[in-house]
């Protein structure tokens, strides 16, 4: 059994406006251990989906489908279970650290109350396991910072203290969204190699939202690749970035830099056209109006089926898509 089960999951804001249907029926897996990373452009639904697994959202949002954590079901558990999943057992490292770091309370403190809330820590028991998550998560001289404030802290140290609040009680479960973006390539490759020690020291399974392919190919197991609320295909990474089958998942593989491009000036490859919007979808395939091989059978949604082994695609024509020769 699974670690992480997903089933059906549903997300729907409605407001005076109407309703925005921001996951749609999704359905996935995390096992002990695993990095699975979940891609697509913005908009396509993926922190949703995570903010929605701890129960996040605001008040507007519906919930239906099943997670389930053990012998628990996330999305009807009573409040009070709840509160003693979120950072104890699964635990969220948000997109923007400045955003989610208390200003007016020093690192130490933050991460502190963690400790003393989770683990029931005494005050200088505290203080010593702050130290050693510090020194975990690659903070020179942890006696120093930890009683410095955000603002005291460059961009990636600031990440390092939102990993270190999250791993502080050793969670099964690790929810990562976007955790490098804004962050130079030097400090990404930190973090990247952090999280990679992490789950190796502590066992944790990692959920990776993400944009950038890069950071996919350097530490997932397996690959899930979003649009519009949905999931469209789903590999391991060796996989996926050989034989990718969707023409979304072969546009964003084409749309990477290369090395071998004849000139600076040469433009990039792009994917024509925009994410449609989450409040006016379809009755048929989302990615059509952007798609080389659309034809009269993408007035339907395409089921999600597998093509290859353990390579499940939505869509009525999968294969190794030529985007511009590629």
């Amino acid at each position: 059994m699974a670690l992480l089960e997903v089933d059906d999951l549903s997300v729907r804001f409605d407001s005076d406006e109407g309703s925005v249907h921001a996951v749609d029926r999704l359905s996935f897996s995390l096992e002990a251990g695993e990095v699975l990373a979940m891609v697509g452009e913005s908009g396509c639904g993926k922190s949703v989906t995570a903010m929605s697994l701890l129960r996040l959202l605001p008040a507007s949002a519906t919930l239906s489908g099943a997670v389930r954590f053990g012998d628990r079901d996330l999305l009807t558990t009573d409040d009070a279970s709840l509160r003693g999943v979120r950072g104890r057992e699964i635990s969220f490292v948000f997109q923007e650290p400045m955003t989610s770091l208390n200003p007016v309370f020093t690192i130490g403190r933050q991460i502190g109350e963690v400790l003393r809330h989770h683990l029931k820590l005494g005050r200088a028991e505290a203080h010593d396991r702050t130290l050693e998550l510090l020194e975990l998560v690659g903070i020179p001289a942890p006696a120093r910072r930890v009683d410095e404030y955000p603002h005291q802290l460059s961009g990636g140290m600031r990440q390092r203290v939102m990993i270190a609040i999250a791993v502080a009680c050793n969670p099964k479960v690790l929810i990562a969204d976007e955790p490098t973006t804004a962050l130079d390539v030097t400090i990404q490759a930190g973090i990247l190699d952090l999280m990679r020690d992490i789950r190796e020291r502590l066992g944790t399974a990692i959920l990776l939202i993400t944009h950038d392919l890069g950071v996919v190919a350097d530490v997932a197991d397996r690959v899930m690749v979003m649009y519009a609320g949905r999931k469209v295909e789903e590999a391991t990474a060796g996989e996926l970035f050989a034989h990718p089958q969707h023409p979304y998942t072969t546009g964003l593989l084409a749309a990477l830099p290369r090395s071998g491009r004849r000139s600076i000036d040469e433009p990039l490859q792009e994917i024509p056209g925009v994410v449609p919007s989450l409040a006016q979808l379809p009755d048929a395939c989302a990615f059509a109006p952007r798609c080389p091989r659309a034809d009269e059978e993408c007035e339907q949604v395409p089921p999600l089926e597998p093509v290859r082994p353990a390579h499940p695609v939505a869509c009525f024509h999968p294969g190794e898509a030529v985007w511009n020769g590629r």
